[in-house]
């Protein structure tokens, strides 16, 4: 069973079909869509501000979710990915969007619909990622857009990380 506590009176919450790995951390203002899964060590820590998660959403393996008191809270739509051992703080992640293994998204940023963040990207303070766009590096900079036959990786990885969940479901 996951470790799910209030913060101040406030409980997580979990829309249909959710799953946890035993050892995930949910804790305080947090809402998190139908068909969710979140990974092995894994935290989402609304203690501070709110973090909204929409549906279809996978917070991988490590991954580290968190915002910014009385300042900035997280917003992660439906269909995203947030790969392992990524950290996403105080931004806004609008839908079907990848945020690669060991990505750092700071307060403020806005990653619009379709991006890719690449593994190991650094997205600064306050950046806009444009709709469809990949960004690399540290800091991170447009690589480039999102090809029509990459775009079907979101849908994908959000269904794929749904069945690796079943897997764990008792028969």
């Amino acid at each position: 069973m996951a470790i799910v506590l209030p913060v101040k009176g406030v409980s997580p919450e979990f829309g249909k079909f959710n799953w946890q790995a035993p050892n995930a951390t949910i804790v305080g203002d947090v809402q998190l869509g139908d068909y969710c899964t979140v990974w092995f060590n894994a935290v989402i820590r609304g203690d501070v501000n709110k973090i909204r998660i929409g549906h279809h959403s996978n917070i991988q393996d490590g991954a580290v979710i968190h915002c910014t008191y009385q300042k900035t809270e997280t917003k992660i739509g439906n269909y995203v990915s947030i790969a392992h051992n990524a950290i996403v703080h105080g931004c806004t992640i609008e839908d079907s969007v990848l945020v690669g293994m060991g990505a750092i998204i700071m307060d403020g940023a806005h990653i619009e619909t379709g991006s890719i963040i690449a593994a190991g990207a650094v997205i600064t303070q306050n950046t806009r990622v444009p709709s469809g766009s990949i960004y690399a590096g540290n800091p991170a900079k447009f690589l480039k857009l999102v090809s029509p036959e990459a775009a079907e990786i979101f849908m994908r990885t959000a269904n794929n990380y749904i069945e690796y969940a079943s897997w764990f479901q008792a028969d």
